[in-house]
């Protein structure tokens, strides 16, 4: 006997049987590992909880350098990748922008973990 055929003697037939639960699309997993990425960065996470904690359910740019003592444009540009991973909704009003939590948003997040 030549030593593929020993091999595919050795292997379970039902090894190869395809999971019944599809995998993720290219684009699903993109937009996963975009929130993931979002969520990965300290100061990211501290921003999402001063919003989420804040009783008016939004936050001023203003009001988010203070307590993580970073620049402005630096939190702007935290703000920035929590928005475009569809974390927080950012609403302009004059000069200021102002940030609040996505409806679901972290039910969604709870669901990817639970999804994997």
């Amino acid at each position: 006997m030549n030593p593929l055929q020993t091999l595919d003697a050795a292997v379970d037939p039902s090894c190869c049987v395809p999971s019944a639960k599809p995998a993720l699309s290219v684009e699903e997993a993109q937009q996963k590992a975009l929130v993931f990425k979002a969520l990965a960065d300290p100061n990211r996470l501290r921003l999402l909880s001063i919003v989420k904690a804040e009783e008016a359910g939004e936050s001023c740019v203003c009001d988010l350098t203070g307590p993580l003592d970073l620049g402005q444009p630096t939190v702007s540009h935290h703000l920035k990748i929590l928005v475009e991973a569809g974390i927080l909704h950012r609403e302009k009003r004059g000069t200021w922008a102002y940030y609040s939590l996505v409806p679901g948003a972290l039910d969604d997040v709870a669901g990817i973990l639970s999804g994997l």
